[in-house]
């Protein structure tokens, strides 16, 4: 590691890293002094061990929250899912984990795969600014997007309003099926959700220092074995490399 990558990625003397706490997969629960606990926070910390310097954890409610602090100088890094949107402004390393993205459906339509969905007359709720609702944005082209302001939210959406399909992380929504009647969840996903570490653009040697971390952290099994120690093994995947 250089001093170039130390003042591109800790230029206060500490790694700032902004954390999305509605991801309940990555952050899953909080410490004794309040910060947020969970793979998310713990991959920070150990990036901010490779580097030698202290932790500040920086935490958002929702990841779209996140992405528009870049320009504010809030954080060093922020664990969020890549996105071509937000791609925009941020730069993003190879993924650290992976989470499939699919439908809940009522179980009286003809809706059976995932390319089923995209049809008129369909409404599916989806928690706004969230990587997936980005994809379906990019992706819907005849079924309409019904944004809530919270993953909770969508849920209750789709309750209330008697809408067709609720979109989410399949853990996610095998939790809310319990909740539901008459519904399924479809076998196939639309998209799998990339996390990674974002930083800000124009630092190449950042990108590399930064891949070469998370590709270690996965070939050394630490990725794992934070996936096992927040129980989230099975609903996180590893990235194949």
């Amino acid at each position: 590691m250089t001093n170039l990558i130390l003042d591109k990625l800790a230029p206060k003397g500490f790694l700032r890293a902004g954390i999305n706490l509605s991801n309940f997969l990555l952050v899953t629960g909080k410490k004794s002094n309040g910060d947020p606990e969970g793979v998310s926070p713990d991959m920070a910390k150990a990036l901010a061990d490779e580097l030698g310097v202290d932790l500040k954890l920086i935490p958002f409610d929702r990841p779209g929250e996140l992405a528009d602090a870049v320009s504010e100088d809030m954080w060093d890094i922020g664990n969020i899912a890549v996105e071509p949107e937000r791609s925009k402004t941020i730069n993003f390393s190879s993924p650290y984990a992976l989470i499939e993205s699919t439908y809940l459906v009522r179980s009286n339509l003809n809706i059976n795969t995932s390319t089923d969905v995209d049809m008129e007359g369909i409404r599916i709720a989806v928690a706004e600014r969230s990587a997936y609702d980005l994809w379906l944005t990019q992706n819907i082209t005849k079924a309409k997007l019904v944004r809530a302001k919270s993953i909770g939210e969508s849920f209750s959406i789709f309750q209330d309003n008697n809408l067709e399909v609720l979109a989410g992380l399949r853990p996610k929504l095998i939790d809310e099926l319990s909740k539901t009647k008459d519904c399924k969840i479809l076998p196939d996903a639309f998209t799998f959700i990339k996390q990674c570490i974002g930083f800000k653009p124009g630092n190449p040697e950042v990108e590399t220092f930064i891949n070469n971390f998370i590709n270690n952290s996965i070939k050394n099994g630490f990725v794992k074995k934070l996936f096992l120690k927040y129980d989230v093994f099975g609903k996180l995947s590893l990235p194949v490399k």
